[in-house]
């Protein structure tokens, strides 16, 4: 170890070359605390939102069979209905569609979002789930260090514009996106007369996203508190910290 560097889990040497931060609030990353003692056991709790009304809504129909594969893979799983979400801003946050899918998130350890590509982007179903997701809801954080996988189903040739999207999305609700994603290209091929999965290297996608998704969950959830652990919170008092994440709505 060198003359400078701290111990792990310490703070830095006084003598520290470093730049003007407040040292006692300065933690040198533990490696230790990544590692728990005793790995819970329970299933993954895996929410899976999709992003068409349609009857027939291949989004949908993706979720479905992704929910059967992720419970043959041990988790836990619930899929929200966004049949009758208000518009955001458009209802108060009582109304029983927003209570139950803050409270699906808040139950959620990590999450799989599907949307079909509408005018080269998610649609305006899926986003609408997101934006009534908050990033706070009191002192609870409904997404932060929480997994996400991203799916899409296209009507045409293969694209990746709404996965891309909800990949920018997924990092400002502070998530864990897995690196790999699926994008199905003509979605309505790909499902039979009975809304089954045919087999094709699309569905073979989908169980790798699934299967990664589920070792990344068990990876970091016991982790997940430590994880997201910040210097820039640990430095302001926690009665500043509630005031800063729970201000009003611009």
């Amino acid at each position: 170890m060198s003359e400078s560097a701290a111990p792990e889990g310490h703070a830095p040497h006084q003598h520290a070359d470093l730049p003007p931060i407040a040292t006692e609030h300065f933690q040198v990353p533990d490696v230790h605390r990544l590692r728990p003692g005793a790995m819970s056991t329970q299933a993954p709790r895996i929410l899976l939102l999709y992003g068409s009304l349609r009857e027939r809504s291949f989004s949908r129909l993706l979720v479905e069979e992704s929910a059967r594969l992720l419970q043959a893979m041990g988790a836990e799983t619930r899929v929200f209905n966004p049949s009758g979400l208000p518009l955001p801003d458009d209802a108060p946050d009582a109304h029983p569609k927003v209570v139950e899918l803050r409270e699906l998130a808040t139950w959620a350890e990590g999450m799989v979002w599907c949307s079909p590509e509408r005018h080269g982007a998610m649609t305006g179903i899926m986003k609408t789930q997101i934006d009534w997701i908050p990033l706070t809801l009191g002192a609870q954080r409904p997404t932060q260090g929480k997994t996400l996988a991203l799916m899409q189903v296209c009507g045409g040739s293969q694209s990746f514009n709404a996965v891309n999207q909800m990949r920018i999305l997924g990092r400002w609700m502070r998530m864990l996106t897995i690196p790999n994603q699926s994008s199905m290209a003509k979605a309505f091929q790909e499902f039979d007369e009975h809304d089954r999965i045919k087999p094709s290297a699309y569905l073979d996608r989908v169980v790798d996203v699934l299967e990664e998704l589920v070792k990344f969950t068990w990876l970091t959830r016991d982790a997940s508190p430590y994880l997201v652990d910040r210097y820039s919170e640990r430095k302001e008092s926690a009665e500043d910290l509630m005031q800063r994440i729970n201000q009003t709505k611009m």
